[in-house]
């Protein structure tokens, strides 16, 4: 199939002090989110100058991207949009139909399926696509890639590097802690968000040849009356330490792409402070990132939809996830 471009699409984050609140204000934009809980969360940037890491990040692996397409002749050129901070996917969208862009596939920086990770980023494009008026790229966006094959062994890689930080007196004794953000149970019975971390999270662990690792959700913000996925990491770190079954542990947040202030903030900051009061010793796996292996699969699921491969790359049991999502997929959560 004849593409011209390639659209990387993200979340976006604040890249300096006068960005946060503006920034927050987009992410809970039509949502009845109180002032006092913004402040709460700005002050989570503040303590790491109010920028997020997440931008560096992306420009790393858009960049580590080009090289590895050049090496295998395709000069498509790459264009960023960001859901919720400059460079916007509307900026983003504008700029392809002024440069002649006619077809374009999009890769969006989630590896799993739910509202805020497929179809709110669907709608996003869809609108700057309409944004843009006559004339306009029609945009494919690329398949869900949470049992590929490289992604799995680009986690496997991160958690098995944090593995061997550990004190070795303590290294066989470790549990795994997965992590992901939370979503409300409203939203996840919507979409295949959970199945898809559980078949992620055991594919890892088995390319280890490890067993009783698990997975917890971190970063939950809706009101207490709301239910969201559990166990939250804090309340699965206690488990690991009163089971008196593990020793150490590595929290590896498979959940997210790049780091997220939530990485920073959730896991090296509050969670490691709560395995210190624990005396619980814990290692922090990297985000996938730019690991060669990740790099690579990008390019591999540019490849496959150019060409038509029939033979998708996939682990496990549910197959590769389908070239083009259904109208109705991965809907909004129920409002309470």
């Amino acid at each position: 199939m004849s593409y011209d471009a390639l659209l990387f699409v993200s979340f976006g984050g604040p890249e300096g002090p006068a960005d946060v609140m503006p920034f927050l204000r987009n992410v809970v934009r039509g949502r009845n989110v109180p002032e006092e809980r913004l402040l709460e969360v700005a002050a989570h940037y503040g303590r790491f100058g109010g920028c997020s890491p997440i931008n560096q990040q992306n420009r790393d692996l858009i960049a580590a991207l080009t090289r590895e397409m050049q090496r295998y002749g395709m000069n498509m050129p790459i264009y960023w949009g960001n859901r919720n901070w400059k460079p916007y996917v509307t900026d983003a969208v504008a700029q392809m139909k002024s440069d002649g862009i006619h077809r374009a596939m999009a890769f969006v920086t989630s590896a799993f399926s739910s509202y805020s990770g497929c179809r709110q980023y669907l709608d996003n494009i869809s609108d700057a696509v309409a944004q843009a008026g006559h004339g306009g790229p029609q945009i494919d966006k690329l398949r869900v890639f949470y049992n590929h094959p490289l992604f799995i062994r680009a986690v496997s890689e991160n958690v098995e590097a944090a593995l061997q930080r550990l004190p070795a007196s303590v290294r066989s004794g470790a549990q795994v802690l997965y992590t992901a953000h939370s979503i409300p149970i409203s939203m996840a019975e919507g979409c295949d968000y959970a199945r898809q971390l559980h078949e992620s999270c055991r594919l890892v662990s088995e390319a280890l040849g490890r067993t009783g690792d698990r997975l917890a959700y971190q970063s939950r913000s809706g009101p207490p009356s709301q239910p969201w996925l559990e166990p939250d990491v804090l309340a699965a770190l206690r488990d690991v330490k009163s089971s008196n079954t593990f020793q150490s542990v590595v929290i590896a947040p498979i959940g997210f792409v790049s780091d997220h202030i939530e990485v920073l903030f959730d896991l090296d900051v509050e969670a490691r402070s709560e395995c210190d009061e624990l005396q619980l010793p814990m290692e922090r796996a990297a985000t996938v990132s730019t690991n060669p292996k990740f790099v690579r699969m990008i390019r591999e699921l540019i490849q496959e939809r150019m060409e038509g491969v029939q033979a998708r790359a996939t682990l496990g049991a549910f197959g590769p996830g389908p070239d083009h999502c259904l109208p109705d997929c991965c809907p909004a959560p129920r409002r309470p």
